[in-house]
């Protein structure tokens, strides 16, 4: 068993070229060189570089707010926490405040910063700051979806009949409840 603490030397990279490009993604063939003297090509997913947020909105000490919206992957309609790129030039804490008012139609006085997670880091640089929104006041701002979302409001006391519903799945999601329940607990 190895101790997780001791820092390895990162592989040397020699190569690294686009191998396939959309919109909001390109894909990289980087060729590396291990400590150990191994070569290996992986294939990685670059995003846009600039991150994202995820805001838990609690518009008293027991209730949050979640949206319901088109999810392209799986062709569904989802229910999850507001979410979004941050912008060229915005702050994460500029980016959640925003994405609050395009999504839900509130404003935060208080954005706590909770926790950053990354999605699949084997093969995706794709980082998301977890924010608890408090003092949330009306205000409303045009976001990019095509159509209006649905704002639900739940209990943070039900959050077991949150996580059986078939339409609240994706995993940033339930990592954003889960430590937002503990955030709560602690305060």
């Amino acid at each position: 068993m190895s101790n997780t603490d001791n820092k390895k030397s990162l592989p040397k990279i020699h190569s690294r070229k686009v191998v396939a490009k959309s919109g909001l993604f390109k894909i990289e063939q980087v060729d590396l060189e291990f400590s150990n003297g191994e070569t290996r090509i992986f294939e990685r997913m670059a995003g846009s570089g600039r991150g994202a947020v995820m805001i838990v909105p609690f518009i008293n000490d027991d209730e949050f707010l979640l949206v319901k919206e088109y999810a392209a992957g799986t062709h569904t309609y989802e229910l999850g926490f507001p979410k979004g790129l941050i912008d060229p030039g915005e702050s994460a804490e500029v980016a959640a405040d925003r994405e609050l008012k395009e999504e839900v139609g509130f404003g935060a006085k208080v954005l706590h910063p909770l926790h950053s997670l990354n999605m699949a880091p084997a093969f995706f640089d794709a980082k998301m700051t977890i924010f608890i929104a408090e003092g949330l006041y009306p205000e409303v701002l045009p976001g990019d979806e095509p159509e209006p979302l649905e704002v639900v409001k739940w209990s943070i006391h039900d959050i077991d009949a949150l996580l059986a519903k078939d339409d609240f799945v994706e995993a940033r999601c339930i990592a954003a409840l889960l430590l937002a329940e503990k955030w709560k607990r602690a305060r």
